[in-house]
Formats: structure tokens, sequence, C-alpha cells
């Protein structure tokens, strides 16, 4: 095991990661920005590291900033948490040539499930449904034309590299495929340096459900069952539960060993989040590989029992997985709501400024993940989540119940947050009857508008 972790983020992920390295015995080092000289989780760490400036871009960011600090403090292992550099191969690789362990797979098996194209080509082989379309990435237009013509339209083109919705269009004919390869590829450029796009069949009409994975060094892949994300805006992810619901239980095992299969193949070590879209016929077709610990883990963690980031730790450090599938079901139902400081009234404007008001919610099965305490300062500098609250019962009816009580007593402000918002959410009947698919929030929003 390792002797000190570096955690290189911040906010409740930093929390997250440096209470499982405490479990294990294991010392943290917390890496920090000036704009949060005074973040709550650092109290937590044995050492914190100022390593620059506010932006990201010179702070959260900068490799060489980040591996000075983990040899400074002798640190083992450097955990990145999810977003900044969490699936940055060559970060992953800087760690590896600087005798630093990388918490996460190696580099080259982000580098091979962080590309969409390579990714797909490989759950092919591994029997992972996968959409139908172009086998890498498309040369011409031309090329995705006579694709487009042969599975049918609408299709999307998407960035090989892309992530967050960017670098993706929809095409209902052949002038706006055309149209969307050249934007989409000029917008892939810009946000990731990399211009490849591909085309595949696109769902008018999908669910979003994914499935949460672990490998070791060793071997060994299991899941842990799934999740919905359906409830998204933009695709941004705003309210997930598992597992799943409304999904055949047959189907539901085919996907996830599927998704086990393809991490095993890939020799991937740590946590990874295979997801798919789901049609109306329960079709599944895989979307992409998430190489880190997903904001949604709680869950997972709280239908299955196992602590994916202590178990991240644990594989990185080289030991085997503690679990075997057969010691893996599913106990209850889980439904997580992302408290962000936006305001839902005004188009989601952030909301940055002094927190006066914090008070969470308790009583059995609730749990809140958060970083903020009344007088927490948001800084404007990085993503607006302020806080998760996962609430768990025997039923979905249950976890719906304790949610409205739960976000009933949770107060945060004076500003705006998304807590109205996910107040009206569980009360709609899309919510309760699992009437959903990955716009129906929008379209729900719109709707309200103009009443």
């Amino acid at each position: 095991m390792f002797n000190r972790i570096l955690v290189a983020n911040r906010g409740e992920i930093a929390l997250r990661i440096m209470r499982a390295a405490r479990e294990l015995g294991v010392e943290t080092v917390c890496v920090y920005s000036e704009a949060d000289r005074n973040g709550p989780w650092l109290e937590l760490a044995d050492e914190a590291v100022c390593i620059g400036p506010g932006p990201s871009a010179e702070s959260y960011l900068r490799f060489d900033r980040i591996i000075a600090a983990a040899e400074t403090t002798q640190a083992d292992a450097i955990h990145p948490g999810y977003g900044f550099l969490a699936e940055n191969a060559q970060f992953n690789e800087v760690c590896r040539d600087c005798n630093i362990r990388f918490i996460g797979p190696s580099p080259e098996a982000m580098a091979t499930l962080g590309d969409k194209i390579a990714c797909k080509n490989l759950a092919r082989e591994t029997g992972t449904p996968v959409f139908p379309g172009s086998d890498g990435a498309i040369e011409e237009p031309d090329e995705a034309a006579k694709i487009a013509q042969e599975i049918g339209y609408p299709v999307i083109v998407k960035a090989a590299a892309g992530g967050g919705g960017r670098g993706m269009r929809i095409a209902e004919d052949e002038a706006q495929l055309r149209a969307g390869i050249e934007s989409a590829t000029q917008e892939a450029v810009a946000a990731f340096g990399n211009g490849a796009v591909y085309v595949e069949k696109f769902l008018a009409r999908a669910r979003h459900v994914e499935v949460q994975c672990l490998g070791d060094d060793h071997g060994n892949a299991v899941h842990l069952y799934n999740r919905d994300c359906t409830s998204q805006r933009r695709h941004q992810k705003l309210v997930e539960e598992g597992p799943a619901p409304q999904v055949d239980d047959a189907v539901r095992d085919r996907v996830c060993e599927s998704a086990a299969e393809l991490i095993r193949a890939a020799g991937y070590s740590g946590a990874a989040t295979c997801e798919f879209l789901m049609d109306e016929d329960q079709q599944f077709y895989m979307l992409e590989v998430n190489t880190r610990v997903q904001v949604e883990h709680p869950v997972t963690e709280l239908i299955t029992g196992v602590d994916i980031v202590k178990e991240s730790i644990r594989v990185a450090a080289g030991e085997v997985l503690s679990i075997r599938q057969e010691d893996v079901g599913i106990n209850g139902h889980a439904i997580e709501f992302r408290v962000n400081a936006e305001d839902p009234d005004r188009n989601f404007m952030p909301q940055a400024g002094t927190m006066d008001t914090f008070v969470t919610p308790g009583g059995f099965g609730v749990r809140v993940d958060t970083h903020v305490r009344p007088g927490y300062r948001i800084p404007p500098n990085y993503d607006s989540m302020i806080a998760k609250l996962i609430v768990h019962g025997r039923t979905r009816d249950e976890a719906i119940a304790r949610a409205r009580s739960a976000l009933r007593e949770f107060q945060a402000g004076p500003g705006a947050t998304t807590l109205s918002l996910h107040r009206r959410i569980i009360e709609t009947p899309q919510f309760q009857n699992v009437d959903m698919d990955i716009h129906w929030v929008e379209r729900w929003l719109e709707a309200e508008q103009q009443d």
C-alpha cells in the first residue's frame, strides 16, 4: 500500500479521496490554487501545497507544478479525481516517467478507451453492443454520406476525442451532414486539439444508461451493475439513479457482463464507466468509456456496498480486486441529485459568491457529499457543483419519497441553486413513471416557460 497520496483535485471529490485514503492508513497531500486557499477540504489533508493562481490553466492543469508538489512531499501516487487531468493520458505517462503511480488505468488503456474510435473497435471485438456507423475517422464527406445512406437518417457526427456534448452534430439529411462534419471538426480541433470525427446512427428517443466497472492489474474485472443518467440538460447530468429502472434483468446482465469484458480486454485497472444509449426496445449501444471515477459513483456504492474510491486506491497499489462478480448484488434503489450554484430560472447562470446559509438534510438513507459550509465563498473559476445529495431506499418509490423529504430539508443561499429544480423534477409524471429520454428535461423546461 502507498505511504502518501497526492490529491490533484479540489472540493467534494478531494474530500472523498482523502477519507478513503485515511481508512486505508495512507497520508494525503492536497494541492490547491490561490482561489482555494481557504477551502475546507484542505483541513483534512496531512499537507497542502499551493500550485498557482485561480485559473485552472495556471494551477490544476499544470503538469509541472503537480509533479513538483508530489516529488517535494514524497508522494507515492497521484489521484486525479474527476475533471482536470483525470483523463489526460499524457499526464498519466508523465507520472509513470517520474515513478509516481497514477491512480487509474495505464496511459495505454486510457488512450485506447478514451479515443472513441479505438474504443468502438475494441468493443466490437469483445461483443459490447455499439452503434452502426463508420469503423474509423471520416476522411471525406462523401464517405460519411455513403454510410449515412446505408444506416439511415438521422445520424450524428461525433468528435473522436470529444466529451460534454462538444464536437457533436445531428444530421437529418445529407446537407446537414456535410455542414455538421465541417463545424464538428472545427470545434473538435479548438476544444481537444484533435479534429477526427466519425458518424453513427442517432436515436431520436433514448435513455442514457451506464455500467460501473472495476479492474485490476491481474486481469480481473467486475461490473457493479448500472445507473440511469437520462435526466440531463445539454448533455450535463442532473439526476442519476441506480439500478436503471424498467430494464429487463436478462438484458441488464448481458450488457453489464459485456462491459466488464471490454474493461478486461483493455487491460484496465481502476474504476471505469461504460456509457450506453438504450432505445425503446431496450437495445443498447455504447457511447464511450469514462476512464475515471464519476461524479455519480455514490449511487453504485449505496446499492452494492462497494467502496469504489477505496477499491481504486487498493488496485493502484498492486493489490487484487477484493470482490468477485458473484459477490456483487443489488440492494434497493439510490438517486443522486447534483446541487449546483446555478439559477435554473435564469438559464442556469452560475452563482459565485458567499454561501451564508448551508443546511444539509439527514436521516436514514440520506448521504450528502459536499465541501461547503456556511460562510464558504464559491469561486468563479471552477465547476458550479457544491454538493451531491444521494438517497437510498428499498424501492424506487421509497427512494423518491426520501428524496422529496431531503430536498425540502436542504437549504442553501442566498444565491440560487438547482435545489428548486430538483424539487420540481421528482414531482413530474415523466420522472415518476420513467417516461424519459435524454431530452425530456429540456422539453419540460421549455413547456414550463411557455406556461
